[in-house]
């Protein structure tokens, strides 16, 4: 076997690793967002997820959004536009 091909192999074997990491990244980080997308509907804040997480509040507010904010902005367009309308 030349150098080569054991380079090859080599690659290879990093490219087979590297795309598993990404796989399992890609689900552990699919689980996380739903976790935290759950926890702020049950309640919890950005800030005490934070802390669990180690991530920073601003992320984990634009990941997870507070629910009833999202309904309360939604609901204060539709009535700002029926206002315009008059």
């Amino acid at each position: 076997m030349s150098d080569m091909d054991a380079l090859e192999m080599e690659i290879h074997a990093a490219a087979d690793e590297r795309r598993n990491a990404e796989r399992a990244f890609l689900v552990a980080d699919e689980r996380l967002k739903s976790l935290l997308v759950k926890g702020r509907a049950e309640g919890l804040g950005p800030s005490q997820m934070a802390k669990l997480t180690g991530f920073t509040r601003e992320w984990v507010s634009k990941i997870a959004p507070d629910p009833n904010k999202s309904r309360q902005t939604a609901a204060q367009r539709r009535l700002e536009r029926l206002g315009d309308s008059d």
